[in-house]
């Protein structure tokens, strides 16, 4: 996205950059813009100057600045409005936040129209490639994206534990009054058991031991804090009788994985949920794509109460594209069954029909076309 956000700071006084801890946020901002100042609002002695006394603090930084984790001071960003409004400096100010509830309101309260705002998730199976990481996706599902992972060869496990222990401990307790920590990290391994699945709400509710509107509450922390997202049902007028609860899939397979005690390649191709962590390495990679271009993707799944389902489905200049997502290494015919309905139910042809297989090889096969995890490009938008 590097491109873009340069182009974009050429017209903005503010570029806002949104993601999850770790996913290389201050890195890129500090790599792309080397001559502004760098702020990082974690520090505690940096934040009271800023809470307490923010005319000094914008006498002392009053633009060409980067203010990292910006959400820790929300009483900031009237400031920051009033100086780009005077200034008229286009990239004048460059923000970050980990919090994606807390940046977004801030924004829409105080910035609106005067920032462009981007998502940071971590590496895609691309950007691993174009790196000289790139080894086998099963391998990385397991290790997962975090780009520390890689850059300071950190063991999968004792990095999940500890980004696991931080979030818990910090990014929870800053978005809601949760008393008992263990309750939360026991519904966080409940949710994992569940990837992949329609949201029964009152069921998790029932297993973690607190209410239905607790699970939604809390299924809203993990979406604000990009740990897992949910997958809305698509019924554009297909008929009634719809699934209309959402899927639960999680940002990065590496976290999904550590959860589920996953620690090895073994485990994970033995593993009873291998075909939803399968299909959740693959949705999010494609979101990713989305992301990184700048765009939003508009993302869905289709099932029926007769059990007819598409995985994902997404809108492509206003058409809806079915992808089937098969965990299998050899192609079966079985795949294109729910594609054939899916053509059938909305009118489309073969061609706006894909299966994406845990396979080596891409083909074609009745006009429906069969990628491989590498061979995404068809799925992803362009530039």
């Amino acid at each position: 996205m590097a491109e873009t956000i340069l182009k974009l700071a050429k017209k903005y006084p503010v570029i806002a950059l949104t993601g999850p801890r770790q996913s290389g946020k201050s890195t890129l901002t500090r790599h792309l813009f080397p001559n502004h100042q760098y702020v990082n609002l974690e520090s505690p002695q940096v934040r009271d100057f800023a809470e307490n006394d923010p005319e000094s603090f914008f006498k002392k930084y009053s633009g060409n600045v980067i203010l990292d984790e910006v959400q820790n001071v929300p009483s900031l960003f009237p400031y920051i409005q009033v100086i780009v409004d005077e200034k008229k400096v286009m990239g004048d100010f460059v923000i970050t936040g980990s919090s994606q509830f807390k940046l977004s309101e801030q924004i829409t309260q105080s910035l609106a129209g005067r920032v462009s705002l981007f998502k940071l998730l971590p590496l895609s199976l691309t950007e691993l490639e174009q790196g000289g990481l790139y080894t086998h996706f099963y391998e990385h599902t397991h290790k997962g994206f975090y780009p520390a992972i890689y850059d300071r060869s950190i063991e999968a496990q004792d990095y999940y534990a500890d980004y696991t222990q931080t979030y818990v401990e910090r990014d929870v307790r800053s978005l809601v009054n949760v008393k008992d920590l263990k309750i939360f990290q026991t519904f966080l391994k409940l949710c994992a058991g569940r990837v992949g699945s329609i949201v029964n709400f009152t069921s998790l509710g029932n297993d973690v031991g607190v209410s239905r509107e607790t699970i939604k509450t809390w299924l809203n922390i993990l979406e604000a804090s990009y740990v897992a997202f949910q997958l809305p049902p698509y019924f554009n007028n297909i008929g009634k009788r719809l699934v209309k609860s959402p899927k639960l899939y999680f940002y990065d397979v590496g976290l999904l994985c550590y959860l589920l005690g996953i620690t090895s390649l073994e485990n994970l191709e033995t593993h009873p949920l291998r075909g939803g962590i399968f299909e959740n390495l693959i949705i999010s990679d494609l979101m990713k794509s989305y992301f990184n271009k700048h765009k939003v993707p508009e993302f869905y799944f289709y099932q029926n109460n007769k059990g007819d389902e598409v995985d994902l489905v997404f809108l492509k200049e206003g058409q809806p594209i079915g992808v089937e997502i098969k965990s299998a290494q050899s192609f079966s015919d079985s795949f294109l069954s729910n594609l054939k309905k899916w053509q059938r139910l909305t009118g489309t042809d073969p061609g706006q029909g894909f299966v994406v297989y845990a396979g080596e090889l891409s083909q074609v096969r009745e006009g429906f076309r069969i990628l491989t995890p590498e061979n995404l490009d068809m799925l992803q938008p362009k530039s």
